[in-house]
């Protein structure tokens, strides 16, 4: 029996199938943070290629929070007509849509200060961030609230925290990048703890589909393993957290080998928390999607560059399964 193409429960909502357009940064948003004519098509051309959950990528909760400022951004309400069009066109082709929030910390390349768990530079290329102070860490905090409000307003069907790829929360987790000496440094519950309060604030407000992304290996010695993020993910299902995103790498420089469901492994291993997982990192086929559900390593599958090369990847995936889905509108019944 095909698992991909079979429907999938996420808390209160029903997707249609087992894949989702993994966040993918487009860069292309004015300098304000606002959605602009491309990424209507951009994303509607996935939903209409019959993607069950279509996400979209990286969007900031801050101003000094965006990865480029070319990012798209949440943390003001006069970004949210661009917003609200995008998910009106994922819906309108029987998608869902999801959003992933997200602060860039330390790896923010705009103007002025940047700020991340302690004042290290990622590269000699990035400026060296300024260590946030608890106070800033409660505005923080509020920043993520407050932009999930914004989402939950939009009407998305699924919220993302961005905790993966070196960006804040993803810094904050890792040894590698928090050298704190506070109550947000040391231990792994105390790296954690931005996460945790994170999660609680949107848990408040949100009682719909809420997933986390992380980076499972940091591929540095002294840095984060899949097999740390057991405990991180067990914690996660205590928050009510729906399901861990799994992802690796980008936290420090580092060389990683890539190969066709190199991270699959990483999502089977914290599913050993009892939490669902979405796998992802070069799954470009029907068949190794269909193989990583029927071995229980993931429960969605996150495609990424497969999906910019082709927005219709799921008729595809259906065709090397021998399914037949549904195409957009009864026309395309000719070409399907």
């Amino acid at each position: 029996m095909v698992k991909l193409f079979k429907p999938y429960k996420l808390r209160n909502i029903e997707l249609k199938n087992r894949i989702v357009m993994a966040p993918m940064c487009m860069y292309e948003a004015n300098e304000f943070g606002f959605a602009q004519p491309f990424h209507i098509v951009h994303y509607a051309s996935r939903a209409m290629g019959q993607v069950g959950l279509v996400m979209l990528e990286a969007t900031a909760v801050l101003p000094e929070g965006r990865i480029s400022t070319r990012d798209l951004g949440i943390w003001h309400d006069e970004q949210l007509e661009g917003l609200k069009q995008i998910v009106d066109q994922i819906h309108a082709y029987g998608s869902k849509a999801a959003i992933q929030l997200a602060h860039a910390g330390r790896k923010a390349t705009v103007e002025g200060p940047i700020y991340a768990p302690s004042a290290i530079a990622f590269d000699d290329t990035y400026q060296t961030p300024v260590a946030l102070t608890p106070e800033q860490l409660k505005e923080v905090v509020n920043a993520f609230v407050a932009s999930a409000q914004r989402a939950i307003n939009v009407g998305f069907d699924v919220l993302e925290i961005h905790g993966a790829h070196g960006y804040l929360i993803s810094e904050f987790l890792s040894p590698l990048t928090n050298k704190r000496e506070d109550a947000y440094g040391g231990s792994p519950e105390n790296r954690y703890r931005l996460l945790r309060e994170v999660i609680d604030g949107i848990r408040a407000i949100w009682n719909g589909p809420l997933l986390v992304r992380v980076s499972a290996k940091d591929y540095v010695e002294g840095g984060n393993n899949p097999e740390d993020f057991i405990q991180f993910a067990a914690w996660m299902k205590a928050q009510d957290v729906d399901l861990i995103d799994v992802s690796s790498g980008g936290v420090v420089p580092a060389t990683i080998a890539v190969k066709p469901l190199y991270q699959v492994p990483f999502s089977e291993t914290i599913r050993q928390a009892s939490i669902p997982t979405g796998a992802v990192g070069l799954i470009t086929t029907g068949h190794e999607a269909e193989e990583v559900l029927q071995k229980e390593q993931a429960d969605l599958i996150f495609i990424g560059r497969e999906l910019l090369r082709d927005p219709y990847f799921p008729y595809r995936a259906a065709k090397q399964l021998g399914v037949d889905i549904d195409p957009p509108t009864p026309t395309y019944k000719r070409g399907w």
